[in-house]
C-alpha cells in the first residue's frame, strides 16, 4: 500500500510537471528533448518515446551517469521499448560511465529475452565494465546465464581470449598511468566524484601490474575517498586477493576503517578470502607488535650504552685532571728548584764582583 501511495505521489508530481513545462513552453522556455527521452523512457511512456524518436530525437541520449534509454529498458525488462530504441538505431553497445553496456544491466537483472534480442543485434559479448566484468561474469540467472556462454562458445570464444581482452583493458591503464608518470601528476588526486584514487580503481578491478606500478612510484596505500575507504578495502570487497596481499606488502593496514566503521575483512562477502584477510591482518599486528619490542630493546640498550660511556668518559676525565695535576705540581717543583738554583749560583757571582768592586775602591 505504501509503494501505491509512493507511485502515486510520483505521478501527480510529474503531472504537475508536465503542466508547468507546457506553461513554459507558451513563454518560448524549451526543454532539452533527450531529457525529456529519457524521462519517458524510466517512466515507460512508449507512446511519448515513439513521438519524440520520431521528431529527430537521437536513442542514444544520456543522463548525468551516461545511462541510455535502452539501459534503462533493460533494467525495467520492457521488451517493446527496446524493439522501438533499436528499430530506431540505438547502440547497442553504448557505455554509461562505469562502462556498463545494456547487455551488462540485462545479464545482472536476468532478462534473458532481452539478452537474447540485446545478442541478435551485435551486442559485444566481450565487452569490459569498470569492475572488470563482462555480461557473463555478472550474470546469476541460470537460464540467462546459459544463453550468453552458448553463444560465446558459438563464437569460438576461448579462455585465452577472454584473458587478453580483459588485459587489454588493465594495459591500457598501465601505459595511461605510466604517461601520468613522466608529466609528473599527483597519483593520489582523486579521479571521480567518489574520490577515488587510481590505486582505489586498479584494486578494485583486480588490475595487479597497475597496482604494482602505482605501488612502485610511491603511490601512497591509505589514501581515502569520500566513505573513508582506502585501495585495501577495495581489493577486499571486489575479492582480489593477490592485490591485497601486495597492498599489504607496501604497508597497507588490514585494521583499518571505513566510515561505517568496516575493516576489509568486514566488507569482504567470499569466506575462505576473508579468512585468509584475518589471518594477515593477526599476522601484521605480531609483526608490528614484535617491531615495537625490538626497537624499545634497542632504545634502552642505547640508552644503558649512553649511560655507561658517559660515566666512563667522566671518570676518564676525573683520571686525566688527576694526572696532569700530579704532573704539574712535579713540573713546578722542579722549574723552583731550578729557579733556587739559578737564583743561588746568579747570587754568589754577584757577591763575588761587588767584594772585588770593593776592592779596587778601596
Amino acid at each position: 500500500m505504501q509503494q501505491l501511495k509512493l507511485w502515486q505521489q510520483r505521478e501527480k508530481e510529474w503531472a504537475r510537471t508536465r503542466t508547468k513545462r507546457e506553461k513554459s513552453n507558451k513563454r518560448n522556455i524549451y526543454f532539452n528533448d533527450s531529457v525529456m527521452l529519457l524521462e519517458a523512457a524510466a517512466r515507460n511512456d512508449i507512446d511519448e518515446v515513439r513521438r519524440l524518436l520520431a521528431r529527430g530525437v537521437t536513442p542514444d541520449a544520456t543522463n548525468e551517469d551516461g545511462l541510455t534509454a535502452l539501459h534503462q529498458c533493460c533494467i525495467d525488462n520492457n521488451e517493446a521499448m527496446m524493439r522501438l530504441l533499436l528499430d530506431h538505431g540505438a547502440n547497442v553497445n553504448a557505455e554509461d560511465s562505469e562502462k556498463w553496456t545494456p547487455l551488462h544491466a540485462a545479464a545482472t537483472c536476468g532478462n534473458l529475452n532481452l539478452v537474447r534480442i540485446l545478442i541478435q543485434c551485435g551486442a559485444n559479448l566481450l565487452a569490459v565494465n569498470g569492475d572488470g566484468n563482462m555480461p557473463y561474469d555478472i550474470c546469476e540467472e541460470e537460464r540467462t546465464l546459459d544463453a550468453i556462454e552458448s553463444e560465446m562458445a558459438a563464437r569460438g570464444v576461448t579462455q585465452r581470449l577472454i584473458d587478453e581482452t580483459r588485459a587489454a583493458t588493465e594495459m591500457q591503464m598501465l601505459m595511461d598511468v605510466a604517461d601520468m608518470v613522466k608529466k609528473g601528476m599527483d597519483l593520489d588526486e582523486p579521479r571521480d566524484n567518489q574520490g577515488a584514487t587510481l590505486l582505489h580503481i586498479a584494486s578494485a578491478n583486480g588490475y595487479l601490474k597497475v597496482v604494482e606500478f602505482l605501488l612502485e612510484h610511491r603511490a601512497s596505500t591509505d589514501v581515502v575517498d569520500h566513505d573513508m575507504w582506502q585501495p585495501v578495502h577495495a581489493a577486499a570487497c571486489w575479492g582480489h586477493l593477490e592485490v591485497l596481499e601486495l597492498l599489504v606488502q607496501y604497508g597497507a593496514d588490514l585494521n583499518v576503517r571505513n566510515k561505517h566503521d568496516e575493516t576489509p575483512a568486514d566488507i569482504c562477502e567470499e569466506g575462505e578470502m576473508r579468512g585468509r584477510i584475518l589471518r594477515l591482518a593477526v599476522e601484521q599486528e605480531e609483526v608490528r607488535r614484535r617491531a615495537a619490542s625490538v626497537a624499545g630493546d634497542r632504545l634502552r640498550a642505547a640508552r644503558r650504552s649512553s649511560s655507561t660511556a658517559s660515566a666512563s668518559r667522566v671518570r676518564s676525565v676525573r683520571r686525566t685532571s688527576l694526572r696532569e695535576k700530579q704532573l704539574a705540581a712535579k713540573a713546578d717543583a722542579r722549574g723552583e728548584a731550578r729557579l733556587r738554583e739559578t737564583f743561588d749560583s746568579t747570587g754568589d757571582d754577584d757577591y763575588q764582583v761587588r767584594i772585588d768592586g770593593y776592592k779596587h775602591m778601596y
